[in-house]
């Protein structure tokens, strides 16, 4: 009887926050980007994190000698960037007039991000590793720009607020002890957080394809580049505990979604 009451608690918090908190980042209408999102925190309160945690980034990198160190590289990813950039306003107005930066940072780790605001980093080693085209790292760019394009990080703490506050009310209401908190803190990350975080990561692939698409570069790259990717990792964790599809699924949606966006590239 607890858990039910704890669970019902926990859904009334959320649906009560999402009441006034439910609204779209990006225009409708296109794909991708029909989903209504839960946005408890604003989106300068993102920024400034999101800024200051991009510039310790770059300092730290800057201190070890390793930030923009192939000019060569770094002028290929802004040529790039450009190009998607570009395309960006087909899906939020106000993106083009954000404060884009491109970085790189030496180093053999396969990862790439774009941080709210336009603050996109490629490590070194996801490029040279896999030997990516100037078209599979659109996909990659086009997908990671989409997450900030649609807010996904501001998206995710709201979530995280939300869980926390209906936790924080269940605990007061029915006494819970610190381990039965903590076990539905987990619950909620399982249930809550992670199938949105898999809800994200679909729909950044949408959107990145549609962005590389419509700035020229073959969608098809995106399926390479998961190939790619499959044949670099070693074993992959359980989908459902993973904020991230396996290679796997996601090539397999990547590949039917391809018919839908091909007519932008073929523009």
């Amino acid at each position: 009887m607890k858990k039910f009451l704890i669970k019902t608690t926990l859904v009334a918090s959320v649906s009560a926050m999402a009441l006034t908190g439910c609204s779209s980042t990006t225009n409708s209408g296109v794909i991708g980007s029909d989903r209504q999102q839960l946005l408890l925190v604003s989106n300068d309160q993102v920024m400034q994190m999101s800024a200051q945690s991009y510039n310790q980034l770059l300092q730290e990198a800057r201190n070890k000698k390793v930030l923009d160190t192939n000019a060569a590289q770094l002028a290929r990813l802004n040529g790039i960037a450009r190009k998607l950039i570009n395309q960006a306003e087909v899906y939020r107005g106000d993106a083009k007039n954000w404060q884009w930066e491109v970085h790189t940072i030496k180093s053999n780790e396969l990862n790439a991000f774009v941080l709210p605001g336009g603050k996109i980093m490629f490590y070194s080693g996801i490029i040279d590793r896999l030997n990516l085209t100037d078209a599979e790292i659109a996909a990659i760019m086009g997908h990671e720009m989409a997450h900030a394009i649609r807010e996904h990080a501001r998206e995710r703490i709201s979530s995280q607020y939300a869980t926390q506050t209906g936790i924080g009310i269940a605990a007061s209401i029915f006494g819970l002890s610190q381990g039965q908190a903590q076990l539905a803190n987990i619950a909620g990350d399982l249930g809550i957080a992670r199938p949105n975080s898999r809800t994200q990561e679909a729909e950044a692939d949408k959107i990145g394809l549609v962005l590389m698409a419509k700035a020229g570069y073959d969608p098809n790259a995106a399926v390479s580049l998961w190939k790619k990717m499959q044949s670099a990792s070693q074993g992959e964790p359980p989908q459902f505990l993973s904020t991230h599809p396996s290679s796997s699924n996601r090539i397999a949606s990547l590949q039917a979604l391809i018919p839908e966006v091909m007519p932008y590239y073929k523009k």
